[in-house]
């Protein structure tokens, strides 16, 4: 059954496919606009995208066409259903559906990337029932779909360019730091949003 939950600005709908909509995430959309301004132009990109309301909610405050890609076939349908109230502001949306690194162009460049990967480690994904396996499971440590997102956004971010990806806590963000690091993303700053999760932002320099 598909319910509806507000985000934001936004009104998303979602139903038990996909991962529910946390309201808090909106910080997330938030700061990504915030760091906008001082990117070249072009459209954001947001991997595992779910519903898609992080992303679009992003385009909404940074005014900035978006890219949404999920390997959901159900989480793509939504953030399609939902990118409509986006693009009736004049932001275009593009929903693409397969591997990250795969439905992306070499030649793509994005001068924003946001990014809500699965972050739970998989001997603990049974605590949460309610919510689907692949949107959750992020593998032995909880970070292999992380680092993904990270490797991609090596691949496609541009100079400037800055990433925002959520996960759970302070120390799944300090490693991720370190790994961004090294692949050239840059200096990072971590939010902890209450006991919610945690949010990493990383600059690429020019």
């Amino acid at each position: 059954m598909t319910q509806t939950k507000r985000v934001g600005t936004l009104d998303v709908a979602y139903d038990a496919s996909v991962l529910e909509p946390r309201p808090w995430t909106a910080a997330q959309a938030e700061w990504a606009a915030a760091v906008a301004p001082d990117l070249p132009p072009g459209p954001l990109l947001e991997l595992c995208c779910g519903a898609g309301h992080i992303g679009l909610l992003t385009a909404t405050l940074a005014r900035r066409d978006a890219v949404l890609v999920d390997l959901s076939q159900a989480a793509c349908a939504f953030a399609e259903e939902n990118a409509a109230q986006v693009r009736a502001s004049g932001v275009s949306v593009s929903v693409r559906q397969g591997g990250m690194g795969e439905v992306l162009d070499p030649a793509d460049r994005f001068p924003l990337v946001v990014a809500d990967p699965p972050y739970i480690p998989t001997v603990q994904t049974a605590h949460f029932p309610q919510d689907p396996l692949t949107a959750i499971d992020g593998g032995a440590d909880g970070l292999e779909l992380a680092r993904l997102c990270l490797d991609v956004s090596g691949r496609h971010l541009t100079s400037p360019g800055a990433l925002v990806l959520q996960v759970r806590d302070d120390d799944q963000a300090r490693a991720l730091m370190s790994y961004g690091q090294r692949l050239g993303l840059g200096e990072g700053e971590i939010r902890v949003v209450g006991d919610r999760g945690a949010l990493l932002l990383m600059r690429r320099p020019s």
